[in-house]
């Protein structure tokens, strides 16, 4: 099979597509023809050398495709050859056929098309198991979004829309802020002109944030729990804005709020299951129904790698960017 490989850690360029021995689907596995893959953030940095895969995953990258059950492993019920589904990995996405555990598989949701599915597994994923299962984000209180066109971002504005939340996001540009307004934000903070914890104390009269999904990590932690609400909870998911920060634990205790970092890509396939079926359990029928949809902001074939790795480092997309194969 073809598959994007990484010879040496580098630029977009060092994405190479190869000739590789084809995967063959362990005991509990389906193998998957994959026909649209999801690009993200985490697919740079292992680009770049600073994300490896974890142990037993695939050395390509991509942590999400969509495609049609190609084989299926001893002991598996449910995927037959032939089905159109989605899944969520632990790599391999960039190529035309992975395997992936069952209990990662999705079926395609009604009124999405194969290729756009493929936008769905990890921000789905992503969003459902940190606003809802982790921060258990309730209607009424107030949510904090950093990055609000993003992938993730389009997503949990839409998640935490549905169940009546009230919604604040970061993003860079005016047109990108109007994404986020139409698809249900109320409080538009571009954070290259404004502070936001200044614009989510003035929009809620004070009160902060009761939960803040972030991508960026220490750059933006001492802010974070200053916006915070009494019973807050900060969820960080991403590291753009780097590593190591200071943590005023004092006011963390006044306020009685929680910082919570999580990952989902090394969790045990077991814990990535139990996911997955509250994402088709809770999310799927809001999908169907079309009341929550993928927004795409491009698709290139697999040959274009490096031109979709430069659009999403150039920050300039909406939602989310896929390859084709």
């Amino acid at each position: 099979m073809r598959a994007i490989t990484i010879p040496e850690p580098g630029d977009a360029d060092a994405l190479v597509l190869a000739d590789v021995p084809a995967p063959q689907p362990a005991a509990g596995e389906v193998r998957i023809r994959v026909a649209a893959a999801g690009v993200n953030r985490a697919d740079i940095m292992q680009r770049m050398g600073f994300y490896p895969p974890p142990p037993g995953a695939p050395n390509y990258p991509g942590l999400e495709v969509s495609g049609t059950v190609d084989a299926v492993g001893e002991g598996v019920a449910g995927w037959s050859t032939g089905d159109e589904v989605c899944a969520l990995l632990s790599g391999g996405g960039y190529a035309e056929l992975v395997c992936v555990p069952a209990g990662q598989v999705l079926p395609i949701p009604d009124g999405v098309s194969l290729v756009e599915a493929a936008a769905l597994p990890e921000v789905t994923s992503t969003v459902w198991s940190n606003l809802f299962l982790t921060a258990n984000l309730q209607p009424g209180e107030t949510v904090l979004i950093h990055g609000g066109s993003s992938g993730i971002g389009t997503m949990a504005i839409q998640l935490a829309a549905q169940v009546g939340a009230h919604i604040a996001v970061t993003a860079g540009t005016a047109e990108k802020l109007a994404v986020c307004r139409d698809l249900g934000a109320e409080i538009l903070v571009d954070y290259r002109r404004e502070d936001f914890v200044e614009r989510v104390r003035e929009a809620t009269g004070g009160h902060g944030a009761d939960v803040i999904l972030d991508n960026m990590g220490a750059k933006y932690l001492g802010r974070n729990v200053d916006v915070l609400a009494e019973n807050g909870r900060l969820v960080v998911i991403g590291l753009q804005g780097g590593t190591v920060a200071d943590l005023n634990l004092g006011l963390l205790l006044t306020k009685r709020a929680a910082v919570i970092a999580t990952s989902l890509r090394a969790r045990p396939a077991a814990e990535k299951a139990t996911i997955v079926a509250s994402v088709r359990e809770h999310v799927w029928p809001l999908i169907a129904s079309g009341a929550v949809h993928p927004v795409v902001q491009s698709a290139y074939a697999i040959e274009r790698v490096a031109d979709a790795h430069r659009e999403m480092e150039g920050s300039t997309h909406v939602g989310k960017i896929l390859l084709t194969l």
